[in-house]
């Protein structure tokens, strides 16, 4: 059975950092596609990076300031966030596939971490 769990989500200033971690259960965690997500109130669900074997993609509103990798010996998914901005602020989640990152397409999801960015 494969289980995400995330955590780090916090409130910071403007201009502040986070890294935000989610750990795995279950066989999911080396070979196929992973990201990150979230979704702001209001506002629909937006991929922010992904990760396939060695290749990451990134959203543009975050590119460039987060940073998504993986520590194999945590089996850790981990998104390292700076130059904080207020339209940072949403539920983050974390999200395995079966697949390469090329379907889109993501089979388990954790429960969501909350991050609040503030002037």
């Amino acid at each position: 059975q494969v289980q995400l769990t995330e955590s780090g989500g916090d409130s910071v200033q403007a201009g502040g950092h986070l890294r935000l971690s989610c750990v795995t259960s279950g066989d999911i965690f080396t070979k196929y596609c992973m990201g990150w997500f979230r979704q702001a109130p209001g506002k629909e669900r937006e991929e922010i990076a992904l990760i396939d074997a060695d290749t990451t993609t990134y959203g543009d509103s975050v590119k460039g300031r987060f940073t998504i990798f993986k520590d194999y010996g945590k089996k850790s998914l981990l998104l390292q966030m700076t130059a904080l901005k207020p339209e940072d602020t949403a539920m983050y989640y974390c999200a395995a596939s079966r697949a390469y990152c090329s379907s889109r397409q993501f089979d388990y999801w954790g429960q969501g971490t909350r991050v609040t960015v503030s002037l």
